[in-house]
């Protein structure tokens, strides 16, 4: 149900440890060194709504704030808080086969109308694409005419 991906960087072991110095230890001013990166892709890209992945609210309340979200902010675009998640275990804590089959954890926000819209969809990081793959299913299902996403790493 996704359409396309653009990831900027390849995940590598330097990436990782940015990464989750930014994600895990709350190093939000990474956020800005990769604005510039992150400005470049989307300023030709054609879009209704920017849509962080979203958190769980106990991660949110965990991590203090939405990495996704923050890249997007500190790359000067507005966020659409459209969908929400319900809490599930930490991705970076199942096996792939767990992550690829993990079951539908978003939905869409009360009163959001996506019919017609195109959505871009927002993340740190694109390891099996099961996060991105359900978000834009919900969208598709809901109305979108496309669903295309773009994250840090790869």
């Amino acid at each position: 149900m996704l359409d396309k991906n653009h990831s900027i960087f390849s995940y590598d072991d330097f990436l990782k440890e940015t990464i989750a110095r930014y994600k895990f230890r709350g190093d939000y001013i990474l956020a800005k060194a990769f604005s510039p990166y992150i400005k470049k892709w989307l300023q030709p890209c054609q879009f209704d709504f920017i849509i962080p992945i979203p958190l769980s609210p106990e991660r949110l309340y965990d991590r203090g704030f939405n990495q996704s979200e923050a890249l997007i902010r500190e790359a000067g675009f507005p966020s659409a808080d459209l969908i929400k998640r319900t809490h599930s275990e930490k991705q970076s804590k199942k096996s792939r086969y767990e992550r690829i089959h993990i079951q539908q954890v978003f939905e869409l926000r009360s009163n959001i109308n996506v019919e017609k819209k195109r959505i871009l969809l927002a993340d740190d990081i694109y390891t099996t694409g099961s996060t991105l793959y359900h978000a834009a299913r919900m969208l598709k299902q809901a109305g979108a005419s496309s669903v295309i996403s773009f994250t840090l790493a790869r």
